[in-house]
């Protein structure tokens, strides 16, 4: 009996360690394996209200050649942005986990590092902006950070912006 309880103590704190991919999920984001081509309009500049009963995410990329990032809520890739971009997208009201990813193939596992998440509580017929920001530490280390921006910035941002639209790569 001493030695059954011996080993469940010992065990627990390796059974309870979360994967890399979870812990990822828990902070918003979507599966690593997802991957999304992304085409962007400079021309279009869509804007929305929220639809009955749902509030509205608008999701900046500020990187005039940046990378693909992959937007994800609440554990699931909702879309991406590559360059000075944005989209927009529906959400109910409560709280949610926002987070942003790099997405890409040459860079993967470094890559897969450089992203960011916030927390943000959303209110029926609200409308949230988010942007991604890059920081250079160095010329060999980029991160990034999705920070919340007020009204007026995120009208001016969907004004300079391109349009993103995108679809999940098969």
């Amino acid at each position: 009996m001493k030695a059954i309880l011996a080993v469940l103590l010992f065990a627990s704190p390796v059974l309870a360690q979360d994967h890399p991919a979870a812990a990822a999920a828990n902070g918003g984001c979507g599966s690593s394996e997802t991957q999304f081509d992304v085409k962007t309009n400079e021309k279009q500049h869509p804007v929305a209200t929220p639809e009955a009963r749902k509030a509205l995410v608008y999701v900046f990329e500020d990187m005039e050649h940046g990378p693909t990032m992959r937007v994800g809520l609440d554990g699931a890739w909702v879309g991406a942005n590559k360059g000075k971009s944005y989209f927009f997208f529906s959400v109910d009201p409560g709280d949610h986990q926002l987070c942003t990813n790099w997405q890409s193939g040459v860079f993967n596992k470094r890559a897969m590092r450089i992203g960011s998440a916030i927390s943000f509580k959303a209110e029926a017929g609200k409308v949230y902006s988010f942007r991604t920001q890059f920081y250079e530490r160095t010329e060999l280390d980029l991160n990034v950070k999705l920070e919340p921006v007020e009204s007026a910035e995120g009208q001016f941002l969907i004004s300079s912006s391109s349009f993103s639209t995108f679809h999940p790569k098969k």
